[in-house]
């Protein structure tokens, strides 16, 4: 039964990625191994390997493709993007995810979008080491997305309180990209009247929220241009204040930065809820590049086939206000159950893919 949904997967991506036959083969028993099993592992995953092949040799086969493939990068940006549906305007979210393995730190800064129903990892960058990312490397990543497609296909991009500096948010106000992102108390700011003060100060005494206008303190001290003003937007929560700094109204910005969550629900359903990305024992960067993009065909596959099969209807809702299962979960137990029952039908939703390879416009 497994076998003749490989087939078909294979039939479907054969325009659409750059393979022989032999490794879009691996590459389909990747995807499909991973949803079935639920893990990343590849030994699990060559356990789902139909026919009489030994599973050992499967093993290797799988070690093999991480091995000697080379598939560029970004490559799956494209099919990602149809499965999701274009033409609208995404909200995207970036942060990280880290995790030990031995000695080793796996740290992937991911940029994801986010919609109603889906929630997938778009471009991403492996981190030579554990920690935050730096101002460059974000730039780097944010152009790369516009090299795929314009800044006006970005509602907002949404970011926690890792993702700050003068010059990162410069760099995004210069290129026409709205942004919502929350900022330290610790953080120093230059008011309207020219007052330069932490945002602690600035908000001490204040118990409800409240919103103003101010510049970022230089990330640079010899840096003496001024930089961009910013629009500000204080909560007092129970014990701290969520400080939004952004270039869209304050209460919108706000409003929006609720958003973002999403993204550590995405992280959820790669890792322990869904993938258990973390059973991966890879360490080096360019493999852990290449699992991340089966990964990230693996969510889509699951929010595009849980909107199909739902269609106008969304997921239960419990007494507590909340889905019962995520649009994610829906799909996911749907595939698996489908790649038993009828196999063809498991991997109908990538028929939405064009005939032709999809390309994209770059701008930069």
């Amino acid at each position: 039964m497994l076998n003749r949904a490989l087939c078909a997967l294979e039939g479907i991506l054969t325009p659409h990625v750059a393979l022989s036959k032999s490794r879009l083969e691996t590459l389909c028993l990747l995807v499909v191994g991973m949803v079935n099993a639920r893990t990343v592992n590849l030994g699990h995953i060559a356990c789902e390997r139909p026919g009489t092949a030994l599973i050992a040799s499967t093993y290797r086969r799988l070690q093999r493709f991480f091995q000697h493939v080379r598939l560029g990068q970004d490559w799956t940006l494209p099919l990602v993007a149809q499965l999701v549906g274009q033409g609208r305007r995404w909200t995207l979210v970036l942060d990280r995810t880290q995790w030990s393995i031995g000695k080793r730190e796996v740290n992937y800064l991911v940029l994801a979008a986010v919609t109603r129903h889906f929630r997938v990892p778009l471009i991403w960058t492996v981190l030579p080491r554990g920690g935050n990312s730096s101002t460059q490397v974000r730039i780097a990543l944010i152009k790369r997305y516009l090299a795929h497609f314009p800044a006006s296909t970005i509602g907002r991009l949404l970011a926690d309180r890792e993702f700050i500096g003068a010059a990162w948010l410069k760099f995004l106000h210069e290129n026409n990209i709205n942004f919502a992102i929350r900022l330290r108390e610790d953080l120093r700011i230059v008011t309207a009247d020219g007052c330069e003060l932490t945002l602690f100060a600035r908000l001490r005494g204040s118990r409800r929220t409240r919103t103003f206008r101010a510049r970022l303190w230089a990330d640079n001290p010899r840096d003496t241009t001024a930089g961009p003003e910013f629009s500000f937007a204080v909560k007092r929560l129970e014990d701290e204040w969520l400080i939004v700094v952004s270039n869209l109204p304050p209460r919108t910005a706000l409003a929006a930065y609720r958003k973002r969550w999403a993204i550590e629900c995405m992280f959820g359903d790669a890792k322990t809820r869904g993938l258990n990305l973390e059973d991966t024992r890879l360490t080096d960067p360019r493999k852990l590049d290449l699992l991340m993009a089966l990964v990230a065909l693996a969510l889509v596959w699951a929010g595009r086939t849980a909107v199909d099969h739902l269609g106008r209807r969304k997921p239960q809702r419990k007494a507590h206000g909340y889905l019962a299962q995520s649009w994610f979960r829906v799909g996911l137990f749907r595939i698996r159950n489908l790649l038993r029952t009828d196999p063809p039908e498991a991997v109908a939703a990538w028929r939405r893919l064009p005939s032709k390879p999809f390309q994209t416009s770059g701008v930069v």
